[in-house]
């Protein structure tokens, strides 16, 4: 019976690993030996000209690159200014123009993380 459950766990713990491995090689995080993400900085960076405000919980930011692919998406698109926290794991997001919540959990998603929540600041 013993034996039964530390083969079980073994299993898990092999399957954790090869997911984490997969999702590193996947992303290019910088522990996979990629160089670094160059950031895409907004036009306007003036905060004041952003009076909508969404803090959008991500899952699996593991790095600064991370956040900065992360990042990067959201500087990209007209009018949005964002800035990312990996250690937090989740990014704040700045508009001129109220976005739809389906519109961000789609560009985390084109980023390659999962949204797992918006909340309005």
């Amino acid at each position: 019976m013993a034996t039964g459950i530390i083969c079980i766990m073994i299993i898990i713990v092999c399957v954790l690993g090869i997911r984490s491995y997969t999702k590193r090689l996947t992303h290019g995080c910088c522990g996979s030996g990629h160089d670094p993400v160059k950031r895409v900085r907004p036009a306007d960076k003036n905060i004041a000209h952003y009076p909508y405000i969404r803090k959008i919980r991500i899952e699996g930011m593991t790095c600064t690159n991370c956040a900065k692919r992360v990042e990067n998406v959201f500087n990209s698109m007209d009018g949005v200014l964002a800035k990312a926290d990996f250690a937090e794991g989740c990014v704040t997001v700045r508009m001129k123009k109220e976005c739809e919540d389906s519109q961000l959990k789609e560009a985390v998603r084109s980023a390659g993380y999962f949204a797992t929540g918006i909340e309005k600041l």
